[in-house]
C-alpha cells in the first residue's frame, strides 16, 4: 500500500464539513487548491464530516484534475438520509457539536454489508468520480457509542469488513481499514485474523502528545501482520499548530503545559513546534502518511515547510530526557 502514496503528506477533510465554525466556500476551495498547487495528492474524507459537505466540497476540486493523478479515500458507517434535523441535538459519544455548522440531513448509523455499498455509492456521487483507492470503517470505537461500541464493531465484522474484502478482491478498491480515533479497534481486528486490514488510519492516537498506547501493541503489531497506518489529526486536534483544541474539545490546563515545555525547547534549537509534530507522527516505521487538517490556504504551505524541516538530534534527546516522548518512540 505504501507505494500508493506518492508522498508522506495527505491532507485531512474533516476541517473543511464546517467542523468548529461555518467557512466560506472560496476559502474552502482556495485551501483544497492550495493543497494540490503544495504537491499533496493524497485527500481523505468522510460521509461524517458536515453530513457530505466535505465531500461535496472536495469533490469540487477534485473534478478539475486526471483521477489517476491522485490517492483518494472515504469512510462507510453512516448513510446520509434525505430527511434533515438539528445538527446540535446529534448524539456524537464525547465529539458533541463538533459539526453542528454543517449540512442538516440526517445521518443514520449503519455498519451492515449493504450499508457500506450504499454508502460508498452516495461518496462517489458526491465526490464526483467513479472509484475509491481505499475504504476506512468509521469510528467503531467507545468515544461514538460508549459501551455499546462492540455491537457496531460486531456488526461491521459481519458485515463491512466481508463486503469491503470483497471489493478489494475484485479490483473495486485498493485497500479498507479502520479509520478510529482509538486504538483498541484496530487492535482486536489485527488480532482476528478472519480479515485482513490493508490500511487503517489512527486519529490523534499517535501524536506528541499521545502515543504511549498505540507502541505497546498496535504499532508493532501493524508491522508484523504488514497493515500500514494513517495518522490522522498530528498536531492533536490543532493544540500542536497554535491552535486550542486537543480531542476536539478546549485544552485542558494540564496539555496546555506539557505544549508550553515542547514549544520551548523547540524555541531554544530553532524549530517549530508542528514539525516536530509532524515528523515525530511520520517517524514510526509502521506510518505511510500523515493527514493534517486545514481550513485556510496558508496552513497547506507551512505543512510543506514542517515536512522538510531540519531537525537536529540534540532536540529529539532532550525530548526523552524531559520525559516528553516514550522511552521507545521511534524519532525522526
Amino acid at each position: 500500500m505504501g507505494k500508493l502514496f506518492k508522498d508522506k503528506l495527505g491532507f485531512g477533510t474533516a476541517p473543511l464539513g464546517n467542523m468548529f465554525r461555518n467557512i466560506p466556500e472560496e476559502e474552502v476551495m482556495a485551501t483544497l487548491d492550495a493543497a494540490w498547487e503544495q504537491g499533496i495528492r493524497y485527500f481523505d474524507t468522510a460521509p461524517f464530516y458536515g453530513a457530505g459537505l466535505a465531500e461535496t466540497r472536495l469533490g469540487k476540486m477534485l473534478a478539475n484534475h486526471n483521477r489517476d493523478d491522485y490517492v483518494l479515500s472515504t469512510k462507510i458507517g453512516r448513510i446520509i438520509s434525505d430527511e434533515l434535523e438539528d445538527p446540535t441535538t446529534r448524539d456524537l459519544g464525547e465529539k458533541g457539536g463538533l459539526f453542528e455548522f454543517g449540512n442538516k440531513n440526517k445521518m443514520i448509523v449503519d455498519y451492515s454489508a449493504d450499508g457500506t455499498l450504499r454508502s460508498i455509492e452516495q461518496s462517489l456521487k458526491r465526490l464526483n468520480t467513479d472509484r475509491l483507492d481505499i475504504v476506512y470503517i468509521h469510528d467503531i470505537a467507545q468515544d461514538f457509542y460508549g459501551d455499546e461500541w462492540l455491537i457496531h464493531f460486531e456488526t461491521a465484522r459481519k458485515g463491512a469488513f466481508k463486503a469491503l474484502t470483497k471489493l478489494k478482491e475484485e479490483g473495486v478498491i485498493k485497500g479498507w481499514g479502520l479509520g478510529v480515533n482509538r486504538v483498541e479497534p484496530i487492535e482486536i481486528t489485527l488480532e482476528l485474523g478472519e480479515a485482513k486490514p490493508d490500511i487503517s488510519l489512527l486519529a490523534g492516537r499517535y501524536t506528541l502528545l499521545d502515543h504511549e498506547k498505540a507502541l505497546q501493541r498496535l504499532m508493532p503489531n501493524a508491522l508484523k501482520e504488514g497493515m500500514e497506518v494513517v495518522v490522522g489529526g498530528p498536531y492533536s486536534s490543532g493544540i500542536l499548530a497554535g491552535g486550542n483544541h486537543f480531542e476536539y474539545q478546549k485544552a485542558s490546563p494540564e496539555i496546555i503545559a506539557k505544549v508550553e515545555k515542547i514549544k520551548s525547547l523547540a524555541t531554544r534549537y530553532g524549530i517549530s513546534i508542528k514539525a516536530a509534530a509532524l515528523q515525530f507522527s511520520l517517524a514510526n516505521p509502521a506510518v505511510a502518511a500523515a493527514i493534517p487538517g486545514a481550513s485556510k490556504p496558508d496552513r497547506i504551505v507551512e505543512d510543506k515547510v514542517a515536512l522538510n524541516e531540519k531537525i537536529p538530534a540534540e532536540f529529539w534527546e532532550e525530548m526523552r530526557k524531559e520525559h516528553l516522548v516514550a522511552e521507545d518512540a521511534p524519532l525522526a
